[in-house]
This record gives C-alpha cells, structure tokens and sequence, in this order.
C-alpha cells in the first residue's frame, strides 16, 4: 500500500478494466463467536496494540467502535531509529504496521475488540501478509500491554483454532508491547479523508461495511479521527 503516484496509475488502470469485479479483491469477514473469556471491565482506559496489514484499514475499522477513545496508525516490534515508513517497508526492520487503541473497557472490552479483529479488520490466518501486501511488515500480531490481555488473547485464538471457524489455523503471534511509535501524519485517519482511493476503496471500505453489518451496536458512523479532515 505505498502511497505513489505509479501506484495509483496503476490501480486506476486496473479499475477502469475490470469494474466492479474488483470488489472481490476485499477479505470476507467471518462469524466468529465471542471469546468466552474477557477482560474483567475497569474504570480506567486501557491500550491494546493490533497489527493486521496495512494499517490504513485496521485503524479506520477501530476508528468506528463505540468505546474506542483513539486508534493512531504507527509501527510496533522493532527499534525507535527504524521506526519511518520508508524503512519499515522493507521488511527488515522487525516492526509490523499498527495500530495502538485506546478504550474505554466500561463501553468496549477487549474481548470484543478482539472479536472485531479477527473477524472483520483482517485474515489471521495469513503468515506474513494481507490481501495484496506482502512481507513481515503486514504480520498478525497483538501487542499486549497487561497480563490479563495477554491471557485473554491466547485463549481466545485457542478457542477460535479448536472450534475451526477458519480454513486454517490462525497464525497471529501474541507478544509485550515493547514500544509504540506513530507513524507519518500523511498516515493517519487515510481511510476518512480518501474515501475514493482505489486501494481503500476495494480493500478497505468493505471492512467498515463488514463492521456495520455484524456488529451495529458496536459500530459508529462518525469515526474518532486522530487530526481534523480537510475538505
């Protein structure tokens, strides 16, 4: 998902040959049930780390939870001096794109911002890549940052795996948050403020709709954006 002129030519092209057949290109979302274990709810807001491909489209999906309070697009796994877009894209840096959430547990438990992961803001069962993404950068992988999270998540990929709601089994990697860093501001909130950009539009979007499907208690129309939108 480099953002480059070529690359968007290119999609364009792409789009204008083969129309709406494109729409397939997007992930389906699963049913998958509830983990039967969760977070015991606090007062106090809580910090989750998902990595999941490109993080254009896993931050806009959590943008649009109820309960979630902030979701910065950025890069987790590797080191501080590593930690620019140019350098994370090849894939040699040990950082995945990510996204840090914030929450509030009183109105979204992490339980369930796990269930939306899974389930509609990306394939965990893909090794090293998302869709059209390829390498150790588009990783599934959560950062936890408490041992109950970190409880809750291994579990909960334990059950996804026994019950078999995916083809395969799940290959997402359960790890401490080590260290957050955002990413480029030209990152953040993409999906809102280019809504007609190809790769979001057959990637990306489909997520939000997915989400408003199977969760609408959980889904909000306006998202939390992290700066203001132009236009």
């Amino acid at each position: 998902m480099p953002i480059s002129s070529n690359l968007t030519s290119l999609l364009v092209t792409v789009v204008v040959s083969l129309g709406a057949g494109m729409a397939c290109a997007a992930e389906e979302a699963v049913v998958i049930p509830p983990p039967t274990i969760d977070e015991t709810a606090g007062s106090a807001t809580e910090t989750a780390i998902f990595a999941g491909g490109c993080f254009w489209g896993v931050q806009g999906v959590f943008q649009h939870v109820r309960g979630v309070e902030s979701a910065v697009s950025g890069y987790a796994g590797g080191e501080a001096k590593t930690a620019q877009y140019e350098t994370v894209s090849t894939g040699s840096t040990g950082h995945a794109e990510a996204v840090e959430v914030r929450f509030d547990p009183k109105k979204v438990s992490y339980g369930r911002l796990l269930q939306i992961f899974f389930s509609v803001a990306h394939n965990p069962t893909q090794l090293n890549f998302q869709g059209p993404d390829r390498g150790t950068q588009y990783r599934s992988a959560l950062y936890v940052t408490a041992p109950e999270q970190r409880e809750v998540a291994e579990r909960y990929i334990d059950q996804l795996d026994k019950a078999h709601v995916f083809p395969q089994p799940i290959v997402t990697k359960v790890s401490e948050a080590a260290g957050f860093y955002p990413a480029e501001a030209y990152h953040q909130d993409f999906l809102t403020r280019n809504p007609t950009y190809p790769y979001i539009v057959y990637n990306d979007l489909p997520k939000i709709e997915n989400l408003k499907s199977l969760f609408p208690t959980d889904y909000r129309s306006q998202p939390v954006l992290v700066g203001k939108t132009k236009g």
